[in-house]
């Protein structure tokens, strides 16, 4: 087999960047370890922002976002029982986000490959990425049992953060920074009316919670646990518990219980990976960095790869421009770094951490003067409607 870019990963990130590829008549193959209804069974966040709802425009993919998906103008910090409404489109002159589900855009463009013809290759194990430095690399792997050899021009690695595709960059090139988070986020999908239109992020003694939603009448809610809770120890009546005590009573009083559908704990954890791009080989997404979840930026920072990834290699196609090729990694990491940096700040500032007496006591004015100021509303609301692309040239 032979194509032109080589897409390890058939998440969002993968399924993006086929799309947009494919619009432009550059050729590619996505291989994914998982089976289809695996890749569909994740459940994760849906906050869009603008950059990404252009993406899904731009590749062809937006009908069923723009019908469905909510258009959020807000959202509410809670500290505290203080009450305090971050205004997106007034803070950023007119900028919003889109509450619309992962397993929705990932469902929009699996249909749209499927409907264009292209190939993915689904349940494809023991993936190996070969000749990278050299200008023919190519993917070994396994499908019914038979080895197969997949010859390109590119390679993009979509596979997340447990891939190959990191992996295969030589560990004395490949530097990362982590930090993991001591707690965890115990997160209940409900078919039931959210408690609120606009997402509700609460900070509490007894620890965080965020209300969330996936539509009109299905919620997604999440409170902070310790890292050594189990999901069988949560039964649903003590989760419905729990997120009520920590949340302002009249709020408390509306939320709408019922049995939850999915129940998981997720770690949290700070994670970059420098460089991004090695050889023919680059990193998108998952496989880079990962952020905690607080800031919503987690599919938003693969948007923003994908963006870059996309604009290179229409480029080096239509163009001949292989001088950008060494520009994709910087370009990724100056938005990377600003993003990891707001969802610390926002992890940092809204869970109940064992800090010092002086720490303790910094974080609280910080966040005192940061939702009593309106230039710090303003950055709050520039970073989580999403900072602006930036462009390699």
């Amino acid at each position: 087999m032979k194509t032109q870019v080589a897409i390890i990963g058939a998440g969002p990130s993968g399924l993006l960047l086929g799309q947009l590829l494919t619009n432009q008549g550059i050729d590619n193959v996505i291989l994914e370890r998982q089976s289809g209804d695996y890749v569909l069974s994740r459940i994760r966040a849906g906050v869009l922002e603008q950059g990404f709802v252009d993406l899904m425009h731009e590749a062809g993919v937006a009908e069923r976002m723009d019908a469905e998906g909510q258009v959020h103008d807000g959202f509410e910090i809670v500290v505290d029982g203080r009450r305090e409404r971050i205004d997106l489109k007034e803070l950023t002159g007119g900028d919003a986000v889109v509450v619309y589900g992962q397993t929705e855009v990932t469902r929009d463009l699996m249909q749209a490959r499927e409907k264009g013809g292209g190939t993915t290759i689904y349940e494809a194990s023991d993936v190996v990425l070969h000749n990278l430095k050299s200008e023919s690399p190519f993917v070994t792997f396994e499908k019914n049992g038979e080895l197969c050899k997949l010859a390109c021009d590119y390679i993009a690695g979509c596979d997340g953060f447990h891939g190959v595709s990191r992996k295969s960059i030589p560990a004395d090139i490949l530097k990362e920074y982590e930090r993991i988070y001591p707690f965890g986020w115990l997160g209940v999908l409900a078919d039931t009316p959210p408690v609120s239109e606009e997402l509700i992020y609460a900070k509490h003694e007894r620890g965080f919670a965020l209300c969330s939603l996936r539509s009109s009448s299905r919620s997604r809610y999440y409170v902070q646990v310790p890292l050594t809770d189990k999901v069988e120890e949560w039964s649903d009546e003590r989760f419905w518990s729990e997120l009520k005590a920590r949340l302002p009573s009249d709020v408390a009083e509306k939320l709408v219980t019922g049995p939850s559908i999915e129940k998981s704990i997720a770690p949290l954890r700070s994670f970059v990976a420098e460089p991004m791009q090695y050889g023919r080989m680059f990193l998108a997404g998952d496989a880079a960095h990962i952020v905690p979840p607080t800031g919503a930026k987690g599919l938003n920072l693969a948007a923003s790869d994908i963006h870059t990834l996309y604009s290179l290699l229409t480029k080096v196609y239509k163009e001949g421009r292989t001088d950008l090729i060494e520009k994709y990694s910087e370009t990724c990491l100056k938005r990377i770094w600003k993003a990891e940096r707001f969802s610390w700040w926002m992890t940092t500032m809204l869970h109940k951490l064992d800090k010092d007496a002086i720490e303790t006591k910094l974080i609280e004015a910080e966040l005192d003067y940061t939702l009593g100021s309106h230039a710090g509303r303003q950055t709050i609301a520039e970073n989580y409607v999403g900072l602006p692309y930036d462009s390699l040239m």
